[in-house]
C-alpha cells in the first residue's frame, strides 16, 4: 500500500504542514518521519511565537520555517499553513503535529481516500481503532465522546475524532481552510464547516503516541471550557447565512 500510495503522490505537489509551539526537542524527528514516508514530502513548519529553539531546528532539517511574530494560538498557525499551501499551489496538503504524537509511517492509510478521490478531507481517528496507543484523560475523552455525537448529528454522518489535527486534504480542503479557519479550538467548527461547504469527509483508524515534547494547554479545566466554547461556536455557525464561498479554480 505504501509503494503504491507514494507513486500517486509522485505525480502530486504535496506538502506536510507542522504547527509547532516550543517542539525544539521533537520537531526534528518529526521532519524526519515525514521524509521517511515520502522523501519528495515538502515540510513546512509554523512557529507559533516559539520562545525557544524550535525555528532552529526545524530550519537545520530543511524544513521552510514560517516563524509568527507573537502565539496566533493553533488556529492561526494551522490557517497559516493552509494559506502557504493554496498560493504556492499544492495540490494535497497532510497536517502533523508538531509534538510527536501523530506517526507519519501511518499517513499512507490517511491519504489513499483523498489519492482514490473518494474524500476531499481525510482524519485519523484514534477512536476509530481497537489499536492500543495513546490515551488522553479521562475527563477529555468524555468531552471528545460528547463533541462527537453533537457534530455526527449535524452534519449526518458518525464522526469519532472531532478534536484529531492528523489529516490530509485535496485542493479544495486547502482552499477552505486558507479563507477560513476556527482560530481558538478549531477542529470540531472545521467539520461542521466541511459539511456546509459539501466537502466529503471520512475518517481512518490510527493509533497515536504520547506527545514527547511540549505541553498541552488542555487540563481538566480548559476541557469543559473547550467543549462549552465550541457547542456555543457550532450553534452560532449554523445560524450564519453566508459562509465562504469556493472559488472556481480551487
Amino acid at each position: 500500500m505504501h509503494v503504491e500510495t507514494l507513486l500517486q503522490l509522485s505525480e502530486l505537489r504535496r506538502v506536510a504542514i507542522v504547527p509547532a509551539l516550543n517542539e525544539e526537542h521533537t520537531v526534528q524527528r518529526v521532519i524526519d518521519e515525514l521524509r521517511a514516508f515520502d522523501p519528495g514530502l515538502d515540510v513546512v513548519v509554523i512557529d507559533d511565537g516559539s520562545s525557544d529553539r524550535t525555528a532552529a531546528a526545524a530550519s537545520a532539517k530543511g524544513a521552510h520555517v514560517l516563524r509568527l511574530p507573537f502565539n496566533l494560538g493553533i488556529g492561526g498557525a494551522v490557517q497559516t499553513g493552509f494559506k502557504f499551501a493554496f498560493e504556492r499551489d499544492y495540490d494535497i496538503a497532510v497536517r502533523v503535529d508538531g509534538d510527536g504524537q501523530h506517526d507519519p509511517a501511518q499517513l499512507a492509510r490517511i491519504v489513499a481516500p483523498v489519492l482514490r478521490g473518494d474524500a476531499d478531507i481525510v482524519i485519523g481517528s484514534r477512536f476509530a481503532t481497537s489499536e492500543g496507543g495513546y490515551r488522553s484523560s479521562r475527563s477529555r475523552r468524555v468531552g471528545i465522546r460528547i463533541l462527537a455525537a453533537v457534530v455526527s448529528r449535524i452534519v449526518g454522518q458518525r464522526v469519532t475524532d472531532t478534536t484529531s489535527g492528523f489529516q490530509a486534504l485535496n485542493r479544495k480542503g486547502i482552499a477552505l481552510f486558507a479563507r477560513d479557519y476556527p482560530h481558538d479550538y478549531p477542529e470540531v467548527e472545521a467539520t461542521v464547516m466541511v459539511f456546509r461547504h459539501r466537502l466529503r469527509l471520512q475518517e481512518v483508524p490510527v493509533s497515536m503516541r504520547e506527545r514527547s515534547g511540549g505541553q498541552s494547554s488542555i487540563t481538566a479545566l480548559r476541557s469543559i471550557y473547550y467543549m462549552v466554547k465550541v457547542l456555543l461556536a457550532i450553534f452560532v455557525g449554523l445560524f450564519r447565512r453566508h459562509v465562504i464561498p469556493q472559488e472556481e479554480s480551487a
